[in-house]
């Protein structure tokens, strides 16, 4: 179903505020969690069990002093954080939120993503160029051999799930992951070396732990952003955790179905009422919602859990494990996808 302009801009719009509101809520969710991990409370003073700490904190960068280094690039280093924040937010047009409600339904989406979510890495190494600061400039290069090292086994990965739909548009992707009605249908299931390769590779797309190497407080100060301070650095804040979050809807929708409901054919068979109705689309966009807020959980666990890889460890991660493995599950899967289609 193709939406009216003007619906389709509503919906831009909430996708948007939606984004901006979840990175404080993320925020809220990770100390929390961080908190009883380590038996603690976390925050509890602001608000309700501390609820409106997230936003206290955005009031402090936004009446804190903007800070730039005397021998910084001022355009560049106010630039940077802008553009982490732009691609941050423009991915999501690309993500079915339940079907027929998808902001850009382009024939050849995947490779936007890929795109876009490369050039997220300009924006760290332009901050750690233009602040003039050698703590800020290894974290941006950091940053880039980082990319280099992991996004060969990303793409690898998409182009597994590539062959098994026939497709670059994402929507097709999920709906061809509805192949027998049920989660066995699911690229998880189809192509599991695929799925564990990307969710790994999502870690360090994100920069998040065990792959945080760009920050690296204990190295590097604060990495890239050192020498950020007010909203600046809260765009950086901001970007981090629309990335996360955006991360895991490209995981559900690449590899867990999406949008889909599990044995959905067999609800509608049921129901059949709910065929084509508002209704399905909420309960779709649910599903959704509960697959996103488990990797969500996970990408919590596994940063209070591991520790951070060293340098070289990342690298031969990257280059000695991740991307032979990549290739071999490609061919394999290309095989499987020439033999079934000649047969």
């Amino acid at each position: 179903m193709n939406l009216p302009l003007w619906l389709l801009a509503l919906v831009a719009f909430g996708i948007i505020n939606f984004m901006l509101i979840s990175a404080s809520v993320l925020v809220y969710a990770e100390r929390k969690v961080s908190g009883y991990m380590q038996n603690r409370p976390g925050p509890n003073r602001v608000g309700p069990a501390g609820f409106f700490q997230p936003f206290a904190d955005v009031f402090k960068l936004v009446f804190k002093e903007d800070i730039v280094p005397a021998g910084a690039s001022r355009f560049i280093h106010a630039l940077a954080p802008v553009i982490m924040v732009v691609i941050a937010m423009t991915v999501p047009a690309l993500i079915p939120f339940a079907r027929g409600v998808v902001i850009v339904d382009s024939s050849v989406g995947v490779l936007i993503i890929l795109a876009l979510t490369s050039i997220a890495v300009y924006g760290v190494t332009l901050a750690g160029w233009s602040s003039n600061s050698k703590f800020s400039l290894l974290g941006g290069l950091r940053s880039s051999a980082q990319m280099i090292s992991y996004e060969l086994s990303m793409g690898l990965a998409v182009a597994s799930v590539v062959l098994i739909a026939g497709s670059l548009s994402v929507v097709d992707i999920v709906e061809h992951q509805s192949a027998g009605g049920a989660v066995l249908g699911w690229n998880v299931f189809r192509n599991p070396i695929g799925a564990l390769i990307f969710i790994i590779t999502a870690f360090a797309e994100t920069n998040r732990a065990p792959f945080d190497l760009p920050e690296a407080e204990q190295e590097l100060v604060g990495g890239y952003h050192t020498e950020y301070s007010g909203m600046k650095f809260g765009m950086f804040f901001l970007a981090e955790y629309v990335n996360w979050f955006v991360a895991s809807f490209v995981i559900v929708t690449l590899f867990f179905g999406g949008y889909l409901i599990p044995f959905e054919p067999q609800l509608l068979s049921v129901v059949p009422a709910l065929d084509g109705s508002v209704g399905l689309g909420l309960l779709q966009a649910g599903s959704l919602m509960l697959k996103v807020s488990f990797f969500v959980f996970l990408f919590l666990w596994v940063r209070w859990t591991l520790p951070r890889f060293k340098y070289t460890q990342l690298m031969e991660i990257g280059w000695k494990v991740l991307l032979p493995v990549a290739l071999a599950n490609v061919l394999v899967i290309a095989l499987f996808v020439a033999a079934f289609t000649a047969a």
